[in-house]
């Protein structure tokens, strides 16, 4: 147990830090911290207020909402506070939520209003008359920065209420909402500023936050924001019974509301809700830390009352953190199957999104030199998915003059070659198509599901495979037998007659797969197709001259020249034979002209409910139609799914069909 005097003396330093990443979160837009830290700090800072209350606590960050308004703005006094949430990191914490409000409220079950919680910038909207009047962010709670005109600029926000029949228009109405920048948009905003010469925003969040507050409207509205809205403060002429019937309210009167909110019935529909979403959440076209849970009867959002910065009857769950701080170790160089190097970062391992993360990609040594990281150096990491972690970027302030730059090594780690880098290229890349580490990924990629799909054979098995010599090129996969591979450790009587049956089961894979199981430079899977369907056979492909390969739309010199170059490599030829002798035979997939879906184009946008994107790219071309990433003139339908983003309005302007999921399982007889 701590004493009094040791307790208040670590409460006034956590005040300080706490203060001092406000003032980098809340006004500088550059964080230095994860959210997750921050929490971790502002829970430790309450757990010891309520233990050792002092007089100073009224001046608390605990008791503060935000942070104070930038100075270059017009302040602006809120008509009604804007309060943050509570937190809750667990299932336990949202069930004790809930028997809390139980006993407050006397009754024996809540129903709830859930929805997901946008990373963004909250804004609070004053309508008067149906007419939009003002907007400011949230600041402190109480005064915020007026960002009027900023706000007009988001295409997505009505400037005035849209009547839905008979219902009346507020006199008076604060909308309170979430600006906020998609996924996509942000990437290409960040390679726009890159290509310019500016610094990249750290992430979504960070440049929808640093969009808004730009004293140029001119700046803000070529940033491609977004808005959703979600609830209100003061309203003067009308009432609503429960939160549910207000958003329905606000989407009849033309503001966008997230489709994704749902009612729950009780807390376990809630719990539900947040599973559901959390799983959810990486397909989502915009970045969401968590779920909100509000109590859905206003009445009883009354009678709850607020506790100094939260309302009682509101609850933000938060998701395991996708971004973390930790510190680089070292950094190495790992070798792809096209002779690639790629330097990683070891770093002292940290849970990012509830998984141990102790290696990040540093993509090339441009990047590296842009980030200016070191080894040494403390970071920001994120994960996205099963996304291999990256290097945000480098918190400066934490350097203490110790730390060494990287140089990409001059020759091979793997194999001594010599490396190089082609010009106009940010890659180098080692050039001895012998390298122990490209022959290793070369297999592995062969194996993939996108490729041969050889169940069973994943990296490590390629690696020990290939280290004890049983293999040296995939097509001595088509030699293996059971007993070679009960030789090597670990190696059971089942998986390894498993392996032997799933190596022979490919023996007669599409020619598209066998394409691209090869492994040649700059062909992906959609090139690998229109080389399937313009040669027919792998026999042809191989002696396929220049001014065939260039005659095929979509392929150029560069994709042309990797081609012949690879069927004209001895050691490769030898590779082909070995594959004709071992009774592989690629196939072609024949599509009538008459298939249901032949000479039809798809673009899907957002997530799909009933099956996977690449399900549903399958199901399209076994059908005879294409799929496309980005709609064109040729494109006949756009699929929407949940939450679609931008391909939907380009498909509007342009007249393309836009069909629901739904609709879409019609079309494909499901």
């Amino acid at each position: 147990m701590m004493d009094k005097e040791t307790a208040l003396k670590k409460i006034s330093e956590l005040r300080n830090i706490i203060e001092y990443h406000n003032q980098r979160y809340y006004q500088q837009d550059a964080p230095e911290i994860s959210d997750a830290e921050y929490d971790q700090l502002m829970r430790e800072l309450q757990n010891l207020e309520a233990q050792f209350p002092d007089d100073d606590l009224a001046s608390s960050p605990t008791q503060r909402i935000g942070a104070a308004p930038l100075a270059k703005f017009a302040s602006f006094n809120h008509p009604s506070p804007m309060l943050s949430l509570a937190n809750a990191f667990s299932e336990e914490e949202i069930i004790d939520f809930d028997n809390r409000l139980k006993r407050l409220a006397s009754v024996d079950n809540i129903s709830y209003v859930a929805e997901p919680k946008l990373d963004g910038l909250a804004v609070n909207l004053i309508f008067e008359k149906g007419v939009f009047t003002k907007g400011a962010t949230r600041g402190d709670g109480a005064v915020g920065e007026d960002v009027t005109q900023n706000l007009k600029t988001i295409t997505a926000l009505p400037l005035k209420i849209k009547k839905s029949g008979q219902a009346a228009i507020p006199s008076f109405i604060e909308i309170r909402g979430e600006v906020y920048m998609e996924k996509a948009p942000f990437k290409k905003l960040n390679q726009r500023r890159v290509k310019d010469g500016e610094e990249p925003f750290a992430n979504p969040r960070n440049a929808a936050a640093g969009s808004l507050r730009q004293l140029d409207s001119k700046i803000t509205a070529r940033r491609p924001l977004s808005i959703f809205l979600y609830g209100i403060g003061n309203i003067q002429g009308m009432n609503f019974p429960t939160h549910w019937e207000l958003l329905q309210a606000l989407s009849a009167w033309g503001f966008p509301v997230n489709k994704l909110i749902e009612q729950a019935k009780d807390i376990n529909a809630c719990i539900r809700y947040f599973n559901r979403i959390g799983n959810a959440r990486d397909t989502l076209p915009y970045d969401i830390d968590g779920v909100v849970l509000k109590v859905d009867s206003l009445a009883l959002q009354n009678t709850l009352g607020n506790i100094s910065r939260n309302p009682r009857w509101a609850l933000a769950c938060k998701f395991p953190a996708q971004q973390e701080t930790t510190t680089i170790r070292e950094i190495i160089v790992q070798v792809g199957r096209m002779g690639t190097l790629t330097p990683v970062a070891l770093m002292e391992p940290v849970n990012v999104g509830g998984v141990m993360v102790s290696r990040a990609t540093l993509h090339n040594e441009d990047e590296i030199i842009k980030k200016d990281i070191r080894i040494g150096d403390t970071v920001i990491i994120q994960r996205a998915g099963d996304v291999i972690p990256e290097v945000v970027n480098v918190i400066e302030e934490k350097r203490t003059g110790k730390e060494k730059k990287f140089k990409m090594p001059a020759i091979c780690p793997e194999c001594g070659s010599e490396i190089v880098r082609f010009e106009g290229e940010v890659a180098h890349r080692c050039v001895n198509i012998s390298c122990p580490a490209q022959l290793k990924e070369h297999i592995r990629h062969f194996a993939s599901r996108g490729a041969m799909d050889i169940e069973g054979l994943g990296e490590k098995l390629s690696a020990q495979l290939f280290d004890a010599k049983l293999i040296s090129d995939p097509a001595d996969l088509y030699f293996l037998t059971k007993d070679k591979l009960l030789e090597l450790d670990r190696q059971a009587e089942k998986s390894s007659q498993n392996l032997i049956d799933s190596i022979g089961r490919s023996k007669n894979p599409p020619l598209d797969k066998f394409i691209y199981a090869l492994g040649i430079r700059h062909v992906g899977e959609r090139t690998a197709k229109l080389l399937a369907e313009r040669f027919g056979s792998i026999e042809n492909l191989m002696v396929a001259k220049i001014e065939d390969l260039t005659a095929i739309n979509e392929i150029g010199p560069e994709i042309t020249a990797s081609i012949v170059e690879f069927f004209h490599e001895p050691k490769n030829k030898a590779v082909m034979k070995k594959f004709e002798k071992a009774g592989v035979i690629p196939q072609k997939k024949e599509i009538s002209r008459n298939a249901p879906l032949a000479g039809k184009s798809f673009v899907f946008t957002g997530a799909m409910e009933s099956m996977g994107r690449n399900d549903a790219k399958e199901i399209v071309e076994n059908m005879g139609g294409t799929v496309n990433s980005s709609v064109t003139k040729k494109t006949t339908y756009v699929v929407a799914g949940t939450e679609p983003g931008s391909k939907v309005d380009k498909a509007k302007s342009s007249g393309i069909k836009i069909i629901s999921e739904e609709e879409f399982l019609k079309l494909i007889g499901k």
